[in-house]
């Protein structure tokens, strides 16, 4: 492969990455799971602390669900969300989002 077709195949590589997170919803939940720790917030708390209703959260973490970005772990009756995705998680602190502090009220 040649340089200039392995620049092409890395552009490629991460492409799907920024328009996921080119979508300001999505992008909104992203930060708030990446602040919070891991396995903590339900799509109910993701609404409430970016703003939108639950049932677009939930539809975002979906997409984000069958992207392999996030996952969800079924607690009794609610599903708890993790960002899973390594070039995501390096990505948002390259722009500047933090997890310094896990606090749920720091952000609600």
């Amino acid at each position: 492969m040649s340089g200039r077709e392995e620049l092409l195949d890395l552009a490629d590589r991460w492409a799907g990455l920024f328009k996921l997170l080119g979508d300001p919803t999505r992008l909104r939940l992203l930060a708030v799971m990446h602040h919070r720790a891991p396995g903590t917030a339900t799509v109910t708390d993701l609404a409430e602390a970016t703003g939108v209703r639950v049932a677009t959260a939930s539809a975002a973490l979906r997409a984000m669900e069958a992207a392999g970005v996030v996952s969800g772990e079924r607690v009794g009756r609610e599903v708890r969300y993790t960002l899973d995705n390594s070039r995501i998680h390096d990505v948002l602190h390259h722009v500047g989002f933090s997890h310094d502090s896990y606090s749920h009220e720091s952000l609600d």
